[in-house]
């Protein structure tokens, strides 16, 4: 049986990603992985994962030189349409992983909700991926402390944001895109049709909320200026420890 045959016996992928021979899995996220921003150059950092699921992040952090990552998950998204078996744990990660070729130790997983990280349970961490999970969460700022107290560095966050769209407002361009800090929340389906669903913030209530968490030197962007469906509605922030280094101090 070939990769390709293997790749189409999971059920359900949500991460597109380039395995051996042309081979890639098809999922549809990341939308715009450039848009990310994620520091080209990841050598000799320790990355910690949040939300893995099938681990693109975790495999692009190790294709840049990672020295080890640990990646986090626990399953409870099944993105308001997924059936229960749909989302086979670890299996879709682990068939990448064994694929790339990435040994177990280099790149570990571990089944542990964003609340319970410590520095205990996994030591500290250079530069943390916060996708696609703060909305999830009925607790966005308190798991945002959790990861800020294990981050040295960078702290990177993607997520649903309110600047182009929202749910109490009226749908798609009846967002909060100016100087407002709003958040929504929700006890339904209300966003996304997803009961996981849990809060939403604008790009301007994120950045503080960065800010909040301990990380001063924040910066925010839109993955989209003028998105035309609710799954472009996504932004990012990322917070730093010290001011990114110039190309001038870096000569030195």
């Amino acid at each position: 049986m070939s990769l390709r045959d293997d790749v189409n016996r999971f059920p359900f992928w949500y991460h597109r990603i380039e395995l051996p021979g042309g081979v890639v899995t098809p999922g549809s996220a990341p939308v715009d992985a450039a848009a990310y921003k994620v520091p080209a150059d990841l050598s000799g950092k320790r990355v910690l994962d949040v939300g893995a699921w099938d681990g693109y992040w975790s495999f692009e952090a190790l294709k840049r030189g990672a020295s080890q990552v640990v990646a986090i998950d626990d399953f409870s998204d099944r993105l308001g349409l997924l059936k229960e078996g749909d989302r086979r744990a670890w299996a879709t990660f682990d068939f990448c992983r064994d694929a790339l070729g990435y040994d177990a130790t280099r790149c570990q997983r571990t089944e542990m909700s964003v609340y319970d990280v410590s520095e205990k349970q996994l030591g500290r961490f250079d530069v943390v991926f916060f996708f696609g999970t703060l909305y999830h969460l009925r607790h966005p700022l308190l798991a945002l402390e959790r990861l800020a107290a294990v981050t040295d560095d960078l702290l990177c966050i993607e997520t649903a944001i309110l600047d182009d769209y929202s749910v109490y407002r009226g749908g798609l361009g009846k967002g909060y895109g100016g100087s407002e800090v709003v958040m929504e929340f929700y006890v339904g389906k209300e966003y996304g049709d997803n009961d996981t669903n849990w809060w939403v913030p604008n790009l301007n209530c994120l950045t503080r909320m960065t800010v909040a968490a301990g990380f001063p030197y924040v910066t925010g962007w839109k993955l989209k200026n003028h998105p035309t469906q609710l799954p472009d509605c996504r932004g990012f922030s990322q917070g730093r420890r010290r001011p990114e280094p110039t190309a001038a101090s870096q000569s030195h």
